[in-house]
């Protein structure tokens, strides 16, 4: 009888052993299905709908998220050397107008190109060409001025919230200058495809979700299976260790804040091939969101810790909690209002988890 007892109780330390191997993922993922739920339920009682069973609803969703989504998965690994992105917003904004610019067609006879100013260096050139040059502009463009925020942080030694703040500041003024406030309209329809959708078993699919997650999918593996994944995670675990180990800290930092501009420029290309527009104004508030996705998705702001698909859950969160107030019909300014108590009580976990961690 003791026997069996004692076996009983070892399978049930296996089993144990086994829940606490899950990935952190699991507890996210559970968190994002208990928030539809309650909002599958809350919707049949207050709108007399559901609120998962409808396909125009979910690609909404998903649609919204694809953008900030690609911007996160770079700012995580910001978080994760344990730095920050305040600027990936206002990069945004600004490589839109700049991406927009260059997939202008002839027909506009106001296009930025076609006046005196560009003109004369052969710049009218890029009116009515292919998507892949707004595509190369806003990726390379996005990539130098992560490596200018990197570069900053680096070599002078400021706090990457100091040099991303005056970087934010400064590329929303650029955003601004670029055509003095003016929108850049009337694109081409060749730029215009990366931005639509495609149909897929029915059910229409945008291509800024197929790039969102093929995003994800190159630094998921980039992150866990590479030097480059394992360099980021020692520097936000402990910098100092890292730096006696041999890691060159500054110049992985440039290329961890690079690679997070070039997404922000992959992200701002997007964005106005799926508005069809360039304006000054486009990408306010994004950083926050990402930064949100990120937390929530499992990222310390300690550093060290964070994970590429627990950031694709958080960005999912941030969309179906947007999507679920709007649904039944809550005014923007209590979504903004819960918005921020999510991301209090997802920064509180990440505190208490870290605390846990150091006692243990």
């Amino acid at each position: 009888m003791s026997d069996a007892i004692n076996e009983l109780g070892e399978t049930s330390k296996t089993g144990l052993k086994k829940i606490r191997r899950l990935p952190p993922e699991f507890s996210i993922l559970a968190v994002l299905i208990g928030i539809a739920l309650i909002f599958e339920v809350i919707g049949w009682y207050v709108v007399g709908e559901s609120f998962l069973a409808n396909k125009q609803r979910l690609s909404i969703i998903v649609l919204q998220v694809a953008v900030t989504g690609i911007i996160a998965v770079g700012v995580t690994q910001v978080i994760i050397t344990g730095g920050v992105d305040l600027s990936s917003g206002s990069m945004v904004g600004f490589i839109a107008m700049v991406a927009a610019s260059f997939a202008q067609t002839s027909l506009n006879a106001r296009a930025v190109f076609l006046q005196p100013e560009y003109a004369a260096f052969g710049l009218d050139w890029f009116i009515d060409s292919s998507p892949f040059w707004p595509l190369l502009v806003g990726v390379l463009l996005g990539a130098f001025l992560g490596y200018l925020n990197g570069l900053l942080i680096a070599k002078t030694g400021i706090p990457p919230f100091i040099a991303t703040l005056g970087m934010m500041v400064s590329v929303r003024g650029l955003a601004k200058w670029y055509t003095e406030g003016q929108p850049v309209a009337l694109l081409n329809e060749n730029f215009a495809w990366l931005g639509q959708s495609f149909s897929l078993w029915g059910f229409p699919v945008p291509r800024t979700v197929i790039v969102f997650f093929v995003v994800a999918i190159i630094f998921h593996v980039a992150l866990s299976y590479t030097r480059y994944g394992k360099f980021t995670y020692a520097i936000g675990a402990n910098s100092q260790a890292a730096r006696v180990s041999g890691i060159d800290i500054g110049k992985h930092l440039i290329k961890v804040y690079a690679v997070a501009g070039l997404l922000s420029g992959l992200a701002g290309v997007m964005l106005a091939a799926r508005a069809q527009s360039g304006q000054p104004n486009m990408g306010v508030s994004f950083e926050l969101d990402a930064i949100a996705a990120a937390v929530i998705g499992g990222a310390s702001l300690s550093g060290g810790v964070g994970r590429i698909t627990g950031t694709v859950i958080g960005t999912i969160i941030l969309g179906v909690v947007t999507s679920g107030f709007t649904f039944l019909k809550v005014g923007a300014y209590y979504q903004e209002i819960v918005k921020g108590a999510i991301i209090v009580a997802a920064v509180v976990i990440d505190v208490h988890r870290q605390r846990k961690k150091s006692r243990a």
